[in-house]
């Protein structure tokens, strides 16, 4: 599987604005899956895939992938194994990519997150290990 993050496109071969449909036809059926119905009548279709570190979510009445969740130490970001990296190197990685603008902040549950806004990621860290990272389109 690749395990490519290309910013604001997807992960690998999968993209965002992909019906669930087609998620599905190139990951196979999920472990987890989650419908959730939010206050503005939208739904959110949740597939969680365990053995891949995937959580993919998929938004709309007719689901479409709008977000990524990535666990996978085996993705990588502009040639890197961001898993193999602390925040320091994570940052510099972005910027030597030209996305430059980030946010920090500490979550209630613990983790730091560090935002790019304009690569649409989020990059989570625990005691300043990376753990989880956040794509969206």
């Amino acid at each position: 599987m690749d395990l490519t993050i290309k910013l604001k496109k997807g992960l690998g071969d999968i993209a965002f604005g992909m019906p669930v449909e087609d998620v599905v036809k190139l990951l196979g059926t999920a472990d987890e899956v989650e419908n959730i119905d939010n206050a503005a009548d939208e739904s959110t279709t949740v597939l969680r895939y365990n053995d891949e570190g995937l959580t993919l979510f998929c938004e709309g009445e007719n689901p479409t992938l709008a977000c990524i969740d990535i666990a996978n130490e085996d993705c990588t970001l502009f040639g890197e194994y961001v898993f193999d990296m602390d925040e320091r190197e994570v940052v510099a990685l972005m910027v030597k990519n030209k996305i430059t603008e980030q946010d920090v902040d500490e979550e209630d549950w613990g983790e730091r997150r560090v935002t790019f806004n304009e690569g649409n990621i989020d990059f989570y860290f625990d005691n300043g290990e990376l753990v989880s990272i956040i794509l969206g389109a």
